[in-house]
């Protein structure tokens, strides 16, 4: 295994980041993470086109986007056999002061991969105490200031489930730690409109235009009312949900086997839709 750390591939034990790194203080940075498949990277040019919209969207400068593909390719053919995994791309403010001031050395770029398990066919979910600030101005930044999913996935964990579901400030659904969610009402597949401050995620999108669904506003308290819940994710793509909260559900269910076949062949078909 290899990281890339700002132009240079290196060994994890040897690579060293700067203590004062803005993305280590403050949290001031984006990330992506890309799923690999048999040594093949997933759907990377939707991706990058959110890495730049997040580092944007914090007052970054837009990444080197050629560097960024070139330190992709060099950490895949580094450790080419993965069957299953996934790849980190962390972009950060770079050295700067011991505050909420960016310094001037310019960003960190730092690109990893990892073999990971491959996903359950289904999980139990937990909903959580604490909300998602839609108004906020991180609101549908993928960044790194990962505190309050930290928290909140330990919380689900520790009641069984493998992810944690926000409501926003207003008490509709959202998303999940890292994950976007789906309920089906009466064979309606819908799930949490982007106004709500969940993360445009790539697989929702991409479940969205190969399959079809319905973005709208839900209160939470209609999760209970689901006949159907699936989470998606870069790492999950479709998984259907057989316990949200004390709640079982009978798995899969017929729009989320359906679902998660046309993702399945749809992906296949192409490794960068």
């Amino acid at each position: 295994m290899k990281i890339w750390l700002n132009g240079v591939l290196q060994d994890p034990a040897a690579a060293g980041l700067s203590p004062l790194d803005h993305g280590l203080t403050t949290g001031d940075g984006v990330f992506e993470t890309v799923k690999i498949v048999d040594g093949q990277p997933f759907a990377v040019s939707k991706h990058l086109d959110r890495l730049e919209r997040s580092a944007t969207g914090l007052g970054l400068p837009a990444p080197d986007r050629d560097e960024v593909e070139r330190a992709i390719a060099e950490v895949v053919k580094a450790d080419p056999d993965i069957a299953f995994g996934r790849l980190r791309i962390t972009y950060t403010g770079g050295v700067s002061p011991l505050s909420s001031d960016r310094g001037t050395d310019g960003p960190t770029l730092v690109v990893a991969t990892q073999r990971i398990e491959r996903p359950a066919p289904s999980t139990a979910i937990v909903t959580v105490p604490w909300v998602r600030n839609e108004r906020s101005a991180v609101a549908g930044l993928k960044t790194t200031s990962y505190a309050e999913n930290v928290r909140a996935l330990a919380y689900a964990k520790e009641r069984g489930g493998s992810e944690a579901i926000f409501a926003n400030t207003v008490g509709d659904l959202c998303e999940g730690t890292g994950s976007n969610i789906f309920c089906v009402y009466g064979g309606e597949l819908v799930t949490p409109t982007l106004e709500s401050g969940a993360l445009a995620g790539v697989t929702r999108g991409l479940v969205i235009a190969w399959f079809g669904a319905v973005e709208r506003d839900v209160p939470l308290a209609r999760l209970a009312e689901a006949d159907e819940i699936f989470l998606t994710s870069t790492t999950r793509d479709v998984q259907a949900v057989h316990r949200c909260d004390d709640r079982d559900l009978s798995t899969p269910g017929e729009v989320t086997a359906a679902v998660a076949k046309v993702f399945a062949e749809r992906s296949a078909e192409d490794v960068d839709p």
